[in-house]
């Protein structure tokens, strides 16, 4: 027997509603091709796709890397985690001491806290460690909590979305760079 909506609890019923916001965003949008990595007049080359592959730190100092990386966790739910990685970079160049406060708050009630709205799969000793920092936040009160999200995203997220479908569509569709297709037009003709 269903007693309805009005026995969830509100974090439930927060979390359907985000989730069905998601999905609608998700249904809307056909899959996202090279279209999202259209950036101003330049375009992604194929030379650049590649050097993703080179490195997780090459991926995330990509403009197009980074906006393809986010639409592949975006695609995977799981893009709470390239936000609070950037989210911890920000605020580590935060000098005012009450920003500090105020941006440190916001960070960990959005994704540290057991009822965040996009809390990020840490554990628990991190949890704590990043909990009890949040008495006196520091420029580095989210540093362990970041480090756990970098290495998840590298050992776990990076290696799926170089084997995705969705780069190797990007490769399909990049071009090669000018000079790329240059060089062998100007071989033949010496």
């Amino acid at each position: 027997m269903c007693k309805g909506l009005a026995s969830l609890p509100a974090s439930c019923l927060e979390r359907a509603k985000e989730l069905k916001a998601r999905l609608r965003i998700l249904l809307q949008k056909p899959n996202w091709t090279l279209s999202c990595c259209k950036i101003g007049k330049n375009k992604l080359t194929l030379e650049e796709c590649l050097k993703w592959k080179e490195s997780f730190e090459k991926l995330l100092s990509s403009k197009y890397g980074l906006c393809a990386f986010t639409a592949f966790l975006v695609s995977e739910f799981s893009e709470e985690n390239i936000a609070f990685y950037f989210a911890c970079e920000d605020y580590r160049r935060i000098k005012c001491p009450a920003r500090l406060l105020t941006k440190a708050q916001k960070i960990y009630s959005e994704f540290i806290s057991s009822e965040a709205p996009r809390e990020i799969n840490i554990d628990h000793e991190t949890r704590d460690i990043t909990k009890a920092n949040m008495q006196d936040p520091s420029p580095s009160c989210f540093d362990q909590a970041q480090h756990r999200i970098y290495m998840l995203m590298a050992k776990d997220c990076y290696p799926r979305f170089l084997h995705s479908p969705a780069y190797r569509d990007l490769l399909c569709q990049a071009k090669p760079s000018t000079k790329a297709t240059n060089l062998p037009q100007l071989e033949k003709k010496v």
